[in-house]
């Protein structure tokens, strides 16, 4: 995308488009026709500005010949309605289903647009803004939850927010964990744990859309986020999605032959797009309706990050290598935005690199060949393993571990030095700090590893099934503490003192993914107090259910034996924070 100026000369036309991503056109008659042009820029500009006073400055996106001339066209949005009343807005759908409406001009540039769809929401952003930026905490919406009890107690915890105000110094610093001790059991947490402001930001806008548009059918494109127990929240409160988090759209009904959900979409529905972000395929679904995009876009400033980071390497002919999980969501945003830039390339994990560098080192064209079989669907069309992997440069999925990240990057680079010499190393690009990883999801783990240092008895994970990040932070207690490590979902996994079910995260598996759930022990009968328990909680896990995961654990000793919880938290109302001593 050039920048325009007042001296561009050509013939030029203005494409300008509402809020809504609607274009604007002209009524000529029974024929619908452009109504910005000029002879060059400045003359297209000055008939936009005769309609709207409000737009954002044109910019120039491609040439195309239409009605027997030839135009260089410009993208605008706009603002408020227009004050010429021969002036209407259409959806794109609309107009390309209508072909007997459009004036030759019109028809002509329409075909034009398909490159350029995704851009039309964010016309008014720079390439280094970003499509949401964190609340700050003074302008949390937390009396969205306390209209509703139900919701008030799943997001709500007053030992969570006692534990956060006595440790958490700093949103990107771990310190040292908190005990609860409620006498036969005490609670080890982390200072950091659950929810991340991403999730928060996500959440807070799906509940404050849906509050604000009572009449409005609102949508979420898949799972806002990989929490059940949020998601049936807001099923509950009206929402509907459109796809499952592996992109299957979802029937209108139950009944067979059903139309999509997708296909019944109207300009006046609301979608929103969760943090993990959207393909550019569903993006430009979603424009094409005439649908909102801007305004119910919660992808994570953090996940954009990547975005940026690769599309930055993708400029400096690096191909781009994303370390993350193919059929998860985030990843497959990453993919389709940074194949804009790049050619792209998904590895799934260090056994994955490794494989990588097998090819990379060969020489041998069968070993070579090799790569389009093991890496079926995951890399972009035109994937050349000869010349695109010359440079490289590598992005992650946000939420996996930082020390796989930096055996991927330190793998890669051996190959590079081994194949060209200490000079090899340039040839990989990225950062070892791993500044495309979210900071929530580092600080988490980095709080979970400084409480994991201490005696623990058992630690529980809590997440959704198809939660990455809780799978992380579930590998790290899995390290030290073995098959004394549960991943859960809520306090109703856990059943006894004697059995938890656990849940065993999918792992691939004769080429799919499985996933399942086991019984495992807990306690054995006999096994001395008091125990030490620690809990944390993934980035999607409300602090609500971490109270209930502690209230049923004490609810299993006998009544009497454990201190209350208003006696817990006086004890850490007169605690004194001390950042490098463990708290107890």
């Amino acid at each position: 995308m050039s920048a325009p100026t007042a001296n561009v000369s050509g013939l030029v036309c203005i494409l300008a488009f509402n809020g809504s991503n609607q274009l604007a056109v002209r009524q000529l008659g029974a024929k619908a026709g452009l109504p910005f042009t000029g002879t060059d820029l400045a003359m297209a500009t000055t008939r936009l500005e005769g309609a709207f006073k409000v737009h954002t400055p044109p910019a120039e996106y491609f040439t195309a010949p239409a009605g027997g001339r030839t135009y260089r066209v410009f993208f605008a949005q706009v603002q408020g309605p227009p004050a010429d009343g021969e002036i209407r807005f259409y959806s794109i759908e609309t107009l390309e289903g209508s072909p007997a409406m459009l004036a030759p001009s019109l028809a002509g540039l329409l075909g034009g647009l398909e490159p350029h769809l995704n851009d039309i929401p964010y016309l008014h952003l720079g390439e280094n803004d970003f499509i949401n930026k964190f609340r700050p905490e003074k302008q949390r919406n937390t009396a969205i939850y306390e209209q509703d009890p139900a919701a008030n107690a799943l997001y709500q915890s007053q030992l969570c927010a006692a534990i956060k105000a006595l440790a958490r110094r700093h949103e990107r610093s771990a310190t040292a964990p908190v005990t609860l001790d409620f006498g036969q059991v005490s609670y080890l947490i982390p200072s950091h744990f659950g929810f991340c402001l991403g999730v928060k930001n996500a959440i807070e806008r799906a509940y404050e859309t849906l509050a604000a548009n009572p009449d409005r059918r609102v949508f979420m494109l898949s799972e806002l986020i990989h929490n059940p127990f949020v998601n049936e929240d807001l099923l509950r409160r009206g929402l509907r999605y459109l796809q499952t988090d592996k992109g299957r759209p979802y029937p209108q009904t139950a009944e067979a032959g059903a139309r999509e959900l997708w296909d019944t979409l109207t300009a006046d529905d609301i979608v929103i797009i969760p943090a993990f972000g959207a393909t550019d395929e569903d993006k430009a679904r979603l424009v094409r309706k005439g649908i909102a995009v801007n305004q119910h876009d919660a992808t994570c400033m953090l996940v954009e990050k990547v975005w940026k980071a690769a599309r930055s390497y993708g400029r400096e002919g690096f191909t781009v290598i994303i370390h993350g999980k193919a059929e998860h969501e985030e990843t497959k945003a990453t993919f389709s935005n940074t194949r804009r830039y790049a050619p792209a390339l998904i590895v799934r994990d260090v056994e994955e690199t490794r494989r990588l560098c097998e090819i990379i080192r060969s020489e041998d064209p069968v070993v070579r060949a090799g790569f389009y079989t093991l890496f079926a669907g995951k890399f972009t069309p035109g994937f050349d393993v000869d010349r695109h992997l010359e440079r490289i440069a590598v992005v992650n999925q946000t939420t996996l571990l930082m020390n796989e990240t930096r055996a991927i990057i330190t793998s890669l680079r051996d190959v590079y030095r081994a194949r060209y010499g200490e000079i090899g190393a340039e040839r990989v690009g990225g950062s070892d700090k791993n500044d495309t990883l979210c900071y929530a999801t580092q600080v988490n783990q980095d709080a979970l590893s400084r409480a994991l240092s201490e005696p623990i008895d058992a630690a529980f994970v809590i997440g959704g099934k198809n939660s990455s990040n809780t799978y992380q932070l579930y590998r790290l207690c899995e390290e030290t503490l073995g098959e004394r490590a549960y991943f859960i979902q809520s306090e109703a996994n856990i059943l006894s003192l004697g059995e938890v079910e656990h849940y065993v995260f999918p792992s691939m598996s004769a080429g799919r993914l499985h996933g399942h759930t086991e019984k495992r022990p807990l306690w054995p009968a006999g096994h001395p107090s008091p125990v030490r328990v620690l809990i944390t909680g993934g980035a999607s896990c409300p602090d609500g259910i971490i109270q209930q995961v502690i209230t049923r654990i004490n609810g299993l000793f006998p009544a009497g034996t454990l201190r209350s919880i208003d006696e817990v938290l006086d004890a850490l109302a007169g605690s004194e924070p001390a950042p490098n001593v463990q708290n107890r």
